[in-house]
């Protein structure tokens, strides 16, 4: 808890930060045809990013590179991560040549719908290809971090998506100061998330070198290191291929419905906060752990750091899960109703929000699962798991998007989550055991009754302030939005508390510590 306390704090802050990067689009492009060009243009490079990111390769590199150091010392394990950047470089570069010759062809079937508003498909297929060199930077940024985390240094990694949003909010500082119209404003914004990327990776450099690594361009695809990265990462870049099906096809659906693929990218971008706060930090410490028990062949030791972390994020998101469906509006309503971001937005965004909060637990509870996999040398497994959420997500946005439009590309995404979840942990118990104990279900229960007690708590005191002050003015929506979400979390814990949870305690202590430390100094 204290590891993951530390990059939790630090993924908090760029989570944070995210959001008031979002902001600053919402009141720059709203949710309007700029704004769907550039959330359907990320996607273009953004198709890979979860594999070069908090994907695939993380899971494949971590433990590869952790086994390197402990067995081959230090210039081997720099050696392994400098022939890895080198077929990196060649690969992508690859990539973004291929992306930028067929943006054109690969829009129109992402986003067949813009093709009924003039200009926007050629807007989107401009910024897709500005955007297109995100994809190496943010590769290389993986490995720099793959290589502090596997050398327990998770501050500065935790801390470089702080770094992006920083850097773009401050490209977004500029555009709103030159008064650019919204054509500008989103191409302007196109070249400052390629600058951020770049910082990104930048940031991590300088520890690296501290502790006396250097890049040296090697072109050695036969190295057993780079085997066995790529005997994990093959497996699991067919289950990404999956996943990138998905939104491929959500996508096509939301593009007919003007406005959707912003409000589901604004909800998700909520969702966002607390799967990156818990699932992230959790699960980057959680992944070195496991990479070492497995490798010491430490069955015991594997299944009680992963029960440990499934119970942590439990915790923590299941009373995320009730405040984000019983407090979407308001909170929403705080971060994005202003500028060209309207009251209809809000309405929209906020169901979205609440049908993906479904899948919150299951969204979090996979940035562990899926590693203990890796570690443990199966990676099929994570991809006949995410293959089968693949095909669940597409069955309900086939069967029930002419009814309900993008509420079921959102609900759909959320029950793939929970399939994904489900076939991990039930292969876990099949091929290791002792997962699912009395311990880990009746834990699960009293968090489920204490985040029960708090969410009529925070949804009638949200009534109460709404009633009394309205929703027009900031004033109004911070006590709206915060008000209750403060409540919220008293009353979660103090329930936590009589229902003697161990978490409540462990964080209660971690916390005095803290708190003592920063006293003494």
């Amino acid at each position: 808890m204290r590891a993951a306390g530390t990059v939790s704090a630090l993924t908090a802050v760029s989570r944070i930060l995210g959001l008031v990067r979002e902001q600053v689009f919402a009141m720059l492009l709203g949710a309007g045809d700029y704004a769907d060009a550039f959330n359907t243009a990320f996607r273009v490079p953004n198709l890979l990013r979860d594999l070069f990111a908090e994907g695939a390769l993380s899971s494949a590199f971590v433990p590869t590179y952790t086994r390197e150091l402990a067995q081959g010392g230090t210039a081997r394990a720099h050696q392994l991560s400098s022939r890895l950047l080198s077929i990196l470089c060649v690969i992508l570069g690859g990539f973004v040549v291929l992306g930028f010759a067929f943006a054109g062809p690969f829009v129109r079937a992402l986003a067949p719908g813009f093709g009924s508003v003039p200009g926007k498909l050629e807007t989107t297929v401009a910024l897709a290809r500005v955007m297109l060199p995100c994809l190496p930077l943010v590769a290389f940024a993986a490995v720099t971090m793959g290589m502090l985390n596997a050398q327990e240094k998770f501050a500065v990694p935790a801390a470089a998506p702080a770094t992006f949003n920083l850097v773009a909010i401050g490209w977004a500082a500029v555009l709103w100061a030159m008064g650019f119209g919204t054509a500008q404003v989103a191409m302007g914004w196109a070249v400052g998330t390629l600058v951020a990327a770049a910082a990104q990776f930048l940031v991590q450099v300088p520890p690296l070198w501290k502790e006396g690594w250097r890049f040296r361009p090697e072109w050695v695809p036969g190295d057993p290191g780079i085997r066995a990265i790529g005997s994990l990462l093959a497996p699991a870049t067919v289950g990404l291929a999956a996943v990138q099906v998905n939104i491929f096809v959500s996508t096509m659906f939301a593009s007919h419905e003007p406005g959707a693929v912003s409000w589901l990218q604004y909800a998700f971008r909520i969702l966002y906060l607390p799967i990156g706060v818990f699932g992230v930090a959790v699960g980057t410490v959680a992944t070195t752990g496991l990479a070492r028990r497995a490798a010491a062949g430490d069955e015991k030791g594997l299944r009680e750091t992963l029960s440990r972390s499934l119970s942590l994020l439990a915790f923590l998101t299941i009373p995320a899960t009730v405040g984000l469906m019983v407090l979407g509006r308001p909170i929403v309503r705080l971060l994005f109703e202003r500028g060209r971001f309207h009251a209809a937005d809000t309405e929209n965004t906020a169901t979205a929000l609440a049908l993906f909060s479904i899948g919150l637990v299951a969204f979090t509870g996979v940035k562990v699962l899926a590693p203990a996999f890796y570690a443990l040398g199966r990676p099929r497994v994570p991809l006949l798991a995410s293959a089968s959420a693949v095909a669940v997500n597409l069955a309900v946005i086939v069967l029930l998007h002419a009814r309900l439009g993008y509420r079921a590309i959102a609900l759909g995404i959320a029950l793939g989550s929970l399939l994904n979840a489900a076939i991990l942990v039930g292969a876990f118990e099949r091929h290791v055991g002792g997962l699912l104990d009395r311990h880990l279900a009746a834990g699960l229960l009293r968090m489920t009754i204490a985040a029960g007690v708090m969410g009529p708590a925070a949804w009638l005191s949200a009534r109460a302030i709404e009633s009394r002050l309205g929703t027009h003015g900031l004033a109004a929506q911070i006590l709206g939005g915060l008000g209750p979400v403060a409540l919220g979390v008293l009353v979660y814990f103090g329930a936590s508390r009589l229902l003697r949870l161990g978490e409540a305690r462990a964080l209660t202590a971690v916390l005095g510590g803290w708190a003592a430390g920063n006293g003494a100094r």
